[in-house]
């Protein structure tokens, strides 16, 4: 019985001693930290409004309108007035009466080997086949075209033969008089730009790009209002970007109109409205630029004859003027002629000149289109175009 009280005993200690082991252990288990504090937020600035100040206002003295200092009245208030948009210097351009015989030095510098060879040949003692042959040759270089060379060397043989004898003076006015025969004294070569019974006179400027054809009808303008005439320029040229402005440009230096339509619009109604503002305004002349084109097409070339029947419907043209490039020698012959089937050519304005032109192409071209050359071109200058003179220009070309 003791043997059983005493392992109830120790029973009840080792289960006392377990449980104090257990609740020791809990209590020395850390506790979970407390949940953290909601945090202070500072509300953001608000956005300043229209008239409020961006800073918080702060106290300070304010002035009194007894203490502002006001304007008394007796000195005007300046205002500064936007700066006024200057109108173009009108230019006087140079007088056309004798202008290419001030150009001839600039002419004969590049034309004085067609002469002069010609000269040196006719001095040979004894002119034989070979040498006439040499003649044509020089003639043909020169691009005067083999009909008439075949006629000058033919009076030039038989005069030659004539003479007898050949001094340096005989020879040079033998050779100025055929030369002249060939370009010819006698044809009209004004450009008719005063019709008798209406006002303005109708110029219509023809030819293929790269010819200086608005650069010519820029320059035309200047030799009419150096004669005194008034002018309106037609930009009909739609279709190159910069050529209205071009035009335009050229215009307002002499004070000349211009009317120009949108880029890429129809040519043949600009073209219609510059005659109608030219005979509302009561000008003397209008110039109508027309598009660069190539000879080759046709569709193209169907609608120049477009635009001359358009403007016709005002008025007929009084010149319809085709400018050639004088560099490109017998292929502008040939543009000649496709020009001359499609509208009525009545003069032509020779360009470029004064640089490796060979001055036979006024002959040639002349016997092809069967009109005369009224202007050349003999240089970059505003006044460098030129009222054609047949006595100036073979004087230019043989040299003194």
């Amino acid at each position: 019985m003791e043997t059983v009280i005493l392992a109830v005993v120790i029973a009840v200690v080792v289960l006392g001693a377990l449980g104090g082991l257990v609740i020791g252990s809990r209590r020395k288990k850390p506790l979970p930290p407390p949940p953290p504090a909601a945090p202070d937020i500072t509300a953001p600035p608000a956005e300043p409004h229209v008239g409020d100040e961006a800073e918080t206002p702060r106290d300070e003295p304010r002035r009194t309108i007894e203490e502002v200092d006001l304007p008394d009245g007796s000195a005007p208030v300046a205002v500064e007035e936007p700066p006024a948009v200057e109108a173009p210097e009108i230019e006087i351009p140079e007088p056309t009466a004798g202008r290419l015989v001030r150009l001839r030095a600039r002419l004969s510098r590049s034309q004085t080997a067609l002469g002069k060879g010609l000269l040196t040949l006719l001095s040979r003692e004894h002119l034989d086949d070979e040498t006439w042959e040499e003649i044509e040759d020089t003639l043909l270089t020169a691009d005067v075209g083999v009909q008439p060379t075949t006629e000058l060397v033919e009076r030039l043989r038989e005069r030659v033969k004539v003479l007898g004898t050949r001094t340096p003076v005989e020879l040079r006015g033998l050779l100025r008089e055929e030369l002249l025969k060939l370009v010819g004294t006698d044809v009209d070569r004004v450009v008719k730009t005063e019709p008798a019974d209406r006002k303005p006179g109708i110029v219509m400027v023809v030819g293929v790009n790269g010819t200086g054809k608005t650069t010519t009808t820029g320059k035309l303008a200047r030799v009419l209002v150096a004669d005194g005439r008034t002018v309106v320029l037609g930009a009909a040229d739609t279709f190159r970007a910069a050529a209205a402005d071009q035009l335009q440009t050229w215009g307002e230096r002499v004070g000349a109109h211009t009317v120009r339509g949108p880029e890429a619009g129809d040519p043949a109604s600009v073209a219609f409205d510059a005659v109608k503002e030219g005979k509302e305004m009561g000008v003397d002349v209008v110039l109508i630029d027309t598009a660069g084109r190539l000879h080759t097409k046709t569709g193209l070339m169907d609608e120049l004859g477009k635009v001359k029947r358009v403007v016709e419907k005002h008025a007929p043209l009084d010149e319809v003027l085709l400018v050639l490039d004088a560099t490109t020698g017998q292929n502008g012959l040939v543009q000649a002629r496709v020009f001359a089937e499609v509208v009525d050519i009545t003069g032509i304005v020779l360009t470029k000149l004064d640089g490796t032109a060979k001055g036979g192409i006024v002959i040639a071209v002349q016997r092809e289109l069967g009109v005369p050359v009224k202007l050349i071109g003999l240089g970059e200058g505003a006044d460098d175009l030129a009222p054609f003179e047949p006595e100036a220009f073979v004087d230019a070309l043989i040299g003194d």
